[in-house]
């Protein structure tokens, strides 16, 4: 990690309000609350900040991990000898375009874009109001919850691509499936995305995303942290009856635990390190395997 030093230099004479941290545990950046130190993280305001940040890692040849809100990912116990930057403080800005349509910064999370949308009379992202991410995740995982999904409302983006040029990526070139996208192969970084939405009643709205947040609550361990699902959905089934089938709900390894609430989370208890959310994976792979025939594909990415 010598290599901080001199970065933190460059990046002063490149954005000299840039905020970059020492110190920092990834615990702090992500959902699980698990993951050591990172050797760098920064906040980055707008694309220019971001782009600095992007241009001085690449001359100097310094690993770079994108994080939104850290809602669906693992960091590893022994931290990252890396640059972490971390979009979700400070590139939070929403505008209102022309047709009905809202423009989000990739840090913007999915429930202040909702509850902007519902303030307008807008409908369209009421399924996002509970999901607990940022624009950003949510292009790249194609999120969604309750029937609905970031390809339904999604027209564009705007991505820096790796030799530093901008492309506007239209719905179709963002090559969305389930929970996939164009971004996870691209290379890319989101800047911002664009959402075509309809005009509704606001307070039709906003009894609808109260309606989906008592529901998220009843039924899922929120009061745990946890990366929400763990494993994908199978093509047929879900991953949660194949894990209570295999005898495996409320099974916990260290302080990992397979949610009694619902087997379809892993949860952090308290104390659980990222080796004993992954030993429980495994067995929860095999398990499931050996019982339903089939192979569970991790949700959760590591970092």
């Amino acid at each position: 990690m010598n290599w901080t030093t001199d970065f933190i230099h460059e990046i002063g004479s490149r954005a000299p309000a840039l905020p970059l941290l020492q110190g920092q545990r990834l615990s702090a950046l992500t959902s699980f609350r698990i993951g050591g130190e990172a050797a760098l993280v920064a906040l980055p305001q707008n694309a220019r900040e971001l782009d600095a940040l992007l241009r001085a890692a690449q001359q100097k040849e310094v690993r770079v991990v994108m994080l939104g809100a850290g809602t669906n990912v693992l960091a590893p116990d022994a931290g990252l000898d890396a640059l972490v930057i971390s979009t979700r403080e400070r590139m939070t800005e929403i505008s209102v375009q022309p047709g009905h349509c809202l423009q989000a910064l990739c840090g913007v999370s999915l429930a202040a874009l909702a509850a902007r949308a519902q303030e307008l009379g807008l409908t369209g992202l009421e399924f996002a109001h509970g999901i607990p991410g940022t624009v950003g995740g949510a292009l790249m995982m194609n999120a969604g919850a309750y029937g609905g999904e970031i390809a339904d409302v999604a027209v564009c983006a705007k991505v820096r691509m790796p030799d530093g040029m901008i492309r506007t990526l239209s719905r179709d070139e963002m090559e969305f499936s389930y929970r996939r996208s164009v971004f996870q192969t691209l290379g890319g970084v989101i800047l911002e995305a664009t959402f075509a939405l309809r005009p509704g009643d606001s307070a039709e709205i906003l009894r609808t995303m109260q309606q989906l947040r008592a529901k998220r609550i009843a039924s899922q361990p929120l009061e745990y942290p946890s990366a929400g699902s763990t494993f994908k959905r199978p093509e047929s089934g879900y991953a949660a009856q194949m894990i209570e089938r295999a005898g495996l709900k409320g099974a916990a390894i260290g302080g990992a635990q397979v949610s009694p609430k619902h087997a379809g989370f892993i949860i952090n208890r308290g104390g659980a390190t990222a080796a004993d959310v992954r030993a429980l994976m495994a067995l929860v792979q095999m398990r499931v395997e050996s019982t339903c025939g089939c192979r569970l594909e991790p949700e959760v990415l590591f970092l």
